[in-house]
Parts: structure tokens; C-alpha cells; sequence
């Protein structure tokens, strides 16, 4: 079958831009500005086929199905040979009594392995039939949600009585069976009357790996032999857990659609402030609440330090490039993939819908979609986690910011794009050839995602994650901007587009690709990464959070002063950078003023303490504490700082919390700082809004 996928070639267009004015703020250094329940897909059954013994009928999908019938001894047969026997023995029946015993008991046996064995053939027979028949759903079917999937009705043969009580007994064994089972899932559906919406414990909460259930029935011999031990064979897959198993080799943009259920639903809502899939949401009109699922497809070192800690600093393992290069292979395989498995699950979604969200902004890297010589990535293996991510989020409701997190070469030089170190993407020796992947990629992505089963569960479709422009060429960033947005409209991408601002601060970005529709900019907002913000009084940094945000947010969705549609992709409550790892691994805080980068003066290093002037020797052992020691008045504050800057971030398109779990970072985790009442429990649920007035939270250390 012809792929679907139609090779587009697109001319650099020109920006429409004017040159920067005014200097830029202070650049966020190294980072951060950054069980299970039953699928609803229908039950996997086999096409009617009518079967015969002596032919071959081909099935409405283009399948060939047979089947030989088998001639089994029927008890009359049994009967007649038996009374032959006694009659031509009469004459020597007392001298062959005990021959005959024997002979009787050797005939039964004989009989009945004869039996045995021919209905084992006719069960195999029926068996490869049966998967088969599984084999009718792939391809530009599958992807358009049109496939079907059938019962299976085998005729059967009644040419003599010893048939018909075989298939009696064969009915009557099935009824018993189909009451074993449904007796017991009877009383768990009554059971669960009150909770039936609450998804089952994944197989790697429960057991500590996932069950792959879904496997039972299929046989690796449906998969063709050239895609053995391939991204396409599912029994080479650590997980494979609400994924259709039915092998295709099909894909859209380039892409596999390997691993897709062929119908989908949109009817969800996430709550009752929001409308469901199908129907539309007003950006700018109702804000966004969304969290960022990060840590997960693009690893930080900070969000899951156990993949990091384990080994001596001296092998140099600081981000995803090295931990890869360093395990090798196949042990990056198999230690990132359980990464992906353990770490989001369905129950992370639903989770995410309980607290009231209505959007997730997922960060995925590059290496989801291919892989260049020299790259030690683990290649694809996250696209079908992505891809099952977004089904999850299409469940509850929740629309999706697809967040293109590294592309080829770092983007920004930071851990969280793949490469900590030099910026090779448009820089460098190979920047312009890295500038060209990064195009290719989203050509592929963006005719993948133009599918409509994609049109209503994808609300924004992202560029790039933190474009470092105070490091490279920003008209090149511009141009490639709207190559990529061009691209991505001729596809067919019709949601949203977002661009990340680059650092340059929001007042310089105005009359900056101003004349292209349907692009939203993406501002991260944090004051730790600032040595001057960082040390603020608790007091000023909720002010801050108050007047500082909403006044710059109102500046930006003002065409007059500012870019226009602007919304707030990453942002958390944490007050210090002392979380473990978070300025990249070995590596101390701005707070304590050991963030030690090296000796060259554009490192970066901050080696004088950064908490607030006069309030004694910065320290993070208060500011890193278990929230069970949090004071009550530290858990006020964090709060309120929380509420303030939802209320500012709302004045434009909404928010995504920075982010949904971690490890250990409490500050960083929403989840996390929900469970410890730090965060609210629903995210329109607060108690201040910055109308009331701030107390000085005057018996809150300063330095912790």
C-alpha cells in the first residue's frame, strides 16, 4: 500500500520582523525558566468467515482463510468394530479372554490419542485462522478510525450423531465457562458501582512491570520476519499496555502508526469550566490551566535524580547524552524505556483531571522521530508513549501543548535539551545542517498530527522549547520560525502554534512575526534563575508575583506594546534554586552561592550567596526540609505565592505549572505540594487573588 505520507519541500520564507530594541533582562541561566483502566476501544475479534473443507474463501478484507476437516471415530464406528471382534473370536473366547482385555484397553487408547492429536490439528488450524483474522486492521483504514473488527462463525459439520454429541458437549463446556467468568466480574461491576470510572492499577504499580496481557492470543509468528526485534514487533516492547498489538507497518509523515486503537472519542470533558473535546475552546477568552508533563520523553536530571546518582562524577554523566553513551545500546534501551513506563501511566492522567486541569503541555525530544549518525539516543521508542500519552489525555478530557523540547545539536546548551554544553543548533560547525533536520522533523510531525483524529484533542502545537536567542542569531531564529509555521499550516495543522520568546524579554517582542495568524508566544516565569529576583523578601517576591507578572502580561497581549496572544508555559512555587541537580548535576545553588560552572567567565558561575541582604548565611537544608517540618506560616506563604501568579498569568492566556511529578522536589511537583497542602486541590480553588493585602511573614527566616 502506498504510504500516505507526501514528501513536502517548502521555501525559507522571509520574516516579517524589525530589529531588536532595547537590552535584554537577565537570562535565565541553565535551567529552567525550566490503574489501568479497560481501553474503550471495542474488543479485538475475528471477521465472519463461512469455512468448508475443501476450499479457500477469501474475506471481504482481502484475507484467505482454510480449513481442512479432520473424520474423527464416531461411538457407532466403536460399537460395530467391537461386535466384530467378539463374533470372530467366539470359537476362542475362553482361551482369549485375557487377550481380548488387553486388546480392548490398547484399542481405547489408541482411539483415544488418535482423537487427541486430530483435534489437537483442528484447534491449531483454528487458532492460525483466528490470527489472521486479526490481521484486518492497518493503514490509512486504521488512521481515518474506519476499521472493524468482526465475531468469528465457523460452520459445522453434523454428518453423524457422534458430531452432533461432540458439539453438544462442546456448547455445554463453553456455557460453564462463560459462567465462571462472568459470575465473578458480575459481583466486582457491582462492587465498583460507586468507582467505575477509576482507572486499574498499571501492571508496574501492581507488580512492578507491566502485565502485557494484551499479548495473550498473539502469536510471534504473525509478526513478518523482517520486522522482528523492530520498533514494529510488540513483543520486543517493555510495555505494552493500552496499545493495539496488531502489527502494521503503515505510517503518516514517516511516521509509525504502530501501536494505535482505530476509534477514538472526543465527547470528554476535564470539569464543568471547560468544554469538551469536541467542542471549541476560546483561547484568550478562557484561561488555560495546564501542567507540563516533564521528566518523562526529555529527561531532567533534577525531575528523576536516580537516574543520575547512582553513578561516580567523574564518568561525567550530566544529562541524557551521556547517561546513554555511557549504558550503551541496549542498556539504554531497556533502563529508559521502563523509565517511560514507570514514570506516566494512566493513572498520571487521570490524576491530572482530578485536579481540576484542562490542559498537559508534553515535552518530547527529537529523538522520538529519527536519530543522525553519531547520536547515542535511545531512537522512537517515546513516540508510541507519546502517542499513547495523548490517547490517556484524549480520556479525561484534557487537551494537549505538544512541546518539541531538543532538536538537533541544543537549541540552548542545557541539560533538559538532551547535550549540556555548546549550542550546535544554527552555531557551530554543523549549525546550519542541524537547522535543516529541525525543519525536516517538524514536516514530519506535522503532517503525523494533521490527522483528524488529532483535530480537537491537540489544542497547541509548539515549536521549540527555549530557544536560547541571547546566544544566537536571532533573525536566523525568526526565519526559521516561519519556514517551520509555514510548513506545519501546509500539512494541515490548524490548531494553535506556539514559539518560545528566546529570553529576549516580552517588551522586545513587539512587531516580531506580528503578521502571522494563529501563533500564541510561550513565556517562562520564574524569579530564581535571577540573582536579583532570587532575592527578594518573601514579602516582595509575592508583590513581585502580583504587580511584576500581571503588569508584564498585560504589556505583551497588547499588540500596541507587545507581541500579542501570550500565555505562560512553565512557572513553580519554589522560592530558592536549591533543589538537587536543578543548575545541572554536581553542580550548588545561586542561594548558597556555590553554583560552581568552571573558571571561564562566561560559565556563569555565582559564587557569592544570593539569599535576601542581612538575613544571615544562606543555607538549603531548610529550603530542601521533608513539607511534613514545613512551618505553618512557610506553607502560607507557598500558597499564596502559587495564587498570585495563577491570578497574573490568567490576565493573558492561561498557564502550565512546572511540573506535574518529581522524585523528591516537592516545590517543583504539583502533585506533590497538592499532597502536602501547599498547592490547591483544585486548581480554581484559592484563597487569594491578589486583592488583599500581603502580610510580612515577619517570623519566616529569610535564609532558611
Amino acid at each position: 500500500m502506498a504510504s500516505p505520507y507526501k514528501e513536502r519541500t517548502t521555501a525559507k520564507s522571509k520574516a516579517l520582523s524589525r530589529p531588536i530594541s532595547g537590552d535584554p533582562p537577565d537570562e535565565k541561566p541553565m535551567r529552567k525558566s525550566g490503574e489501568r483502566r479497560k481501553s474503550n476501544s471495542p474488543k479485538k475479534t475475528q471477521s465472519p468467515v463461512k469455512r468448508s473443507s475443501k476450499t479457500i474463501e477469501r474475506s471481504k478484507d482481502g484475507y484467505a482463510s482454510s480449513q481442512t476437516s479432520t473424520n474423527i471415530l464416531s461411538v457407532d464406528s466403536l460399537a460395530k468394530l467391537n461386535a466384530h471382534n467378539e463374533k470372530v473370536q467366539t470359537s476362542e473366547r475362553e482361551r482369549a479372554v485375557e487377550r481380548e482385555k488387553k486388546e480392548k484397553v490398547v484399542t481405547g487408547r489408541v482411539l483415544k490419542e488418535r482423537g487427541k492429536h486430530r483435534r489437537r490439528d483442528d484447534e491449531d488450524d483454528e487458532k492460525r485462522e483466528r490470527r489472521k483474522k486479526r490481521r484486518i486492521v492497518s493503514g490509512a483504514i486504521l488512521e481515518e478510525g474506519r476499521g472493524r473488527r468482526g465475531g468469528y462463525l465457523a460452520s459445522l459439520s453434523s454428518e453423524d450423531n457422534g458430531k452432533r454429541k461432540r458439539i453438544c458437549w462442546i456448547v455445554i463446556g463453553f456455557i460453564v465457562l462463560l459462567l465462571i467468568i462472568l459470575i465473578p466480574v458480575g459481583v466486582l461491576v457491582v462492587g465498583k458501582q460507586n468507582g467505575a470510572s477509576d482507572p486499574a492499577p498499571a501492571g508496574s504499580a501492581a507488580t512492578g512491570t507491566p502485565n502485557n496481557s494484551n499479548l495473550n492470543g498473539t502469536s510471534e509468528n504473525d509478526i513478518p520476519e523482517a520486522a522482528k526485534g523492530s520498533y514494529l514487533d510488540p513483543f520486543t516492547w517493555y510495555d505494552t499496555q493500552d496499545f493495539n498489538v496488531t502489527y502494521t507497518n503503515e505510517t503518516v509523515g514517516g511516521l509509525p502508526i504502530m501501536g494505535l486503537n482505530s476509534i477514538w472519542n472526543d465527547s470528554t470533558q476535564a470539569n464543568q469550566y471547560v468544554p469538551p473535546l469536541n467542542q471549541k475552546f476560546n483561547y484568550g477568552q478562557m484561561p488555560i490551566r495546564g501542567v507540563n508533563i516533564g521528566g518523562w520523553l526529555s529527561l531532567e536530571p533534577f525531575i528523576t535524580p536516580s537516574l543520575f546518582s547512582s553513578y561516580d562524577s567523574d564518568l561525567g554523566i550530566v544529562d541524557e547524552y551521556t547517561l546513554s553513551q555511557h549504558l550503551g545500546a541496549a542498556g539504554a534501551a531497556q533502563t529508559i524505556e521502563k523509565h517511560y513506563s514507570n514514570f506516566v501511566n494512566e493513572q498520571t492522567f487521570a490524576d491530572i483531571q482530578a485536579a481540576g486541569f484542562d490542559h498537559v503541555r508534553i515535552p518530547y525530544s527529537y529523538w522520538a522521530v529519527t536519530t543522525y549518525p553519531g547520536d547515542p539516543y535511545v531512537p522512537k521508542i517515546s513516540w508510541r508513549y507519546l502517542l499513547r500519552g495523548i490517547e490517556y489525555a484524549r480520556k479525561y478530557g484534557l487537551r494537549v501543548n505538544l512541546d518539541l523540547h531538543a532538536v538537533p545539536g541544543s537549541q540552548n546548551g542545557w541539560n533538559h535539551s538532551g547535550r549540556q554544553g555548546a549550542i550546535g543548533w544554527i552555531n557551530g560547525t554543523d549549525g546550519s545542517l542541524n537547522l535543516q533536520r529541525s525543519i525536516d522533523i517538524h514536516n514530519q510531525l506535522s503532517t503525523f498530527f494533521a490527522q483528524p483524529r488529532y483535530d480537537n484533542v491537540i489544542g497547541i502545537y509548539g515549536l521549540l522549547n527555549e530557544p536560547r536567542m541571547t546566544l544566537l542569531p536571532v533573525q536566523a531564529v525568526l526565519d526559521w520560525t516561519t519556514t517551520v509555521v509555514s510548513t506545519a499550516r501546509q500539512n494541515g495543522i490548524k490548531q494553535t502554534i506556539a514559539f518560545g520568546d528566546g529570553f529576549l524579554g516580552l517588551p522586545n517582542w513587539k512587531g516580531k512575526l506580528q503578521g502571522i495568524e494563529g501563533l500564541v508566544m510561550d513565556a517562562h516565569q520564574y524569579v530564581i534563575f535571577n540573582v536579583q529576583q532570587i532575592a527578594f523578601t518573601h514579602q516582595t517576591k509575592i508583590n513581585f508575583a502580583c504587580s511584576g507578572w500581571s503588569a508584564q502580561m498585560t504589556q505583551s497581549i497588547n499588540v500596541a506594546t507587545g507581541f500579542g496572544p501570550t500565555l505562560c508555559g512553565e512557572w513553580s512555587q519554589a522560592d530558592t534554586d536549591c533543589t538537587q541537580y536543578l543548575n545541572n548535576v554536581g553542580v550548588g545553588s545561586r542561594w548558597a552561592g556555590n553554583m560552581n560552572l568552571g573558571s571561564a567567565p562566561s560559565a556563569g558561575s555565582i559564587l557569592t550567596p544570593s539569599c535576601p541582604p542581612n538575613s544571615g548565611t544562606c543555607e538549603c537544608a531548610d529550603a530542601n526540609a521533608d513539607p511534613s517540618d514545613y512551618s505553618d506560616t512557610y506553607k502560607q506563604w507557598l500558597m499564596m505565592n502559587a495564587e498570585a501568579q495563577m491570578t497574573s498569568f490568567e490576565i493573558g492566556w492561561g498557564w502550565f505549572y512546572w511540573t506535574w511529578q518529581t522524585e523528591s522536589a516537592v516545590q517543583w511537583s504539583w502533585k506533590l505540594g497538592m499532597q502536602a497542602g501547599i498547592l490547591p486541590a483544585k486548581v480554581w480553588d484559592r484563597a487569594f487573588n491578589c486583592t488583599q493585602t500581603v502580610p510580612n511573614f515577619s517570623g519566616l527566616p529569610e535564609n532558611y
